[in-house]
């Protein structure tokens, strides 16, 4: 696991070796099911803290989201040219807008724009699997075959499985004593994101086979956390909230429970249920809610879940870490407080780059956060 967390290519690159084609994507909606039925590696994109951003800042506004600009200057500098395809939703205007200058800069062969409407009800569904059948046709050229039923429904089964295991560690995390750290978790799963899944299912199998035959940990008082917020591939700030006292127990980020929390439903036609899944089950602000009066009853509506999170985990209090410019979460950010403080839970609220910088400053406000919830 830790191998393949710090070199995340390593996997796919020895199977392009091999001779099997990589399909890079963004973000939690292109439906990786469709990648797994028709042999193609999904790969989940992803910037590096470490590295500044040089190129990018050329052809990006420096007000637009860093993570995105750290993404595509890794492009710029030919990180991602190993790619034989590229998948980019609809999930922001950054996100969006990187899709035709990445096709004009690195000309990738195959260039695919998920259009994933931003509102959950009946004529977007019918949409979004018309965008589905759209996207089945680019991956069937690439693969050179045709995607089948059959196979489908296996890849979805695969891929509920990995969803299924991935729960059942995080049920591990409900113990007053977690045996595994939020910064191991976050982790595997990043690791995960550029192996095929049935690999991914062997690793989640053998990191919670190890995680079961560890000596429990003491009990102790330490602060149940919740991570909220958008983009989050460095364990480094998970492991600087457990460095503070912090025990991070559960999240709400991109990486995180939003990739992998709910099934794909099983419907005669599976893309019926892949549109029902990535459309209506992923809880990201980008997609807007019917509103329901009053307040109190609307943002139930919206938030419910984080509310679950909270009771299920034994949650103290919540850190918000939203990379600056990212609108979505930040226009999120007051209602999710009003929520959450209507059920007595603190938050900290961080607004940082994406890089490893301000590490001091982010460890003495999350040391006084955590000071504020006993610990």
């Amino acid at each position: 696991m830790e191998q393949l967390y710090e070199n995340r290519r390593q996997r796919a690159d020895e199977l392009r070796a091999a001779g099997r084609k990589v399909v890079g994507y963004f973000c939690c909606y292109p439906p990786v099911e469709m990648l797994t039925a028709l042999d193609l590696v999904p790969y989940r994109i992803q910037g590096n803290v470490e590295r500044p951003v040089s190129e990018a800042d050329a052809l990006l506004e420096t007000v637009s989201c860093s993570f995105m600009r750290s993404c595509f200057d890794l492009a710029l500098g030919g990180y991602y040219d190993f790619l034989d395809g590229l998948i980019v939703p609809h999930t922001c205007d950054t996100v969006q807008r990187i899709y035709d200058i990445w096709r004009r800069y690195r000309k990738p062969r195959l260039a695919h724009f998920l259009n994933v409407p931003h509102m959950a009800q009946p004529s977007s569904y019918v949409f979004f699997k018309h965008e589905l059948l759209r996207l089945r046709e680019a991956l069937e050229e690439l693969a050179g075959k045709k995607l089948e039923t059959e196979a489908l429904r296996a890849a979805i089964a695969l891929h509920n499985e990995n969803r299924g295991l991935l729960r059942q560690l995080y049920d591990l995390r409900k113990q007053q004593a977690p045996p595994i750290a939020g910064s191991e978790v976050l982790k595997l799963i990043v690791a995960g994101m550029g192996l095929p899944v049935a690999e991914y299912n062997d690793l989640v199998r053998a990191v919670t086979a190890e995680v079961a035959a560890r000596p429990a940990r003491p009990a102790d008082s330490r602060p149940r956390v919740m991570l909220f917020g958008s983009e989050l591939d460095d364990a480094g700030f998970l492991r600087l909230l457990e460095q503070a006292g912090g025990d991070v127990v559960v999240d709400d980020i991109c990486t995180g429970t939003r990739s992998f929390w709910p099934d794909v439903p099983l419907t005669d036609d599976p893309l019926d249920g892949l549109a029902s899944r990535y459309l209506g089950g992923i809880n990201c602000p980008r997609t807007y809610r019917p509103q329901v009066l009053p307040r109190a009853a609307d943002l139930d509506n919206r938030f419910a879940y984080l509310g679950n999170f909270v009771r299920d985990f034994g949650v103290d209090g919540v850190v918000f870490y939203i990379i600056r410019f990212c609108d979505t979460h930040e226009l999120d950010a007051p209602d999710v407080t009003e929520y959450l403080a209507a059920r007595n839970v603190p938050v900290l609220h961080l607004e940082e780059e994406y890089r490893t910088a301000n590490v001091g400053q982010i460890k003495t406000r999350a040391e006084a956060f955590l000071e504020t919830l006993g610990g």
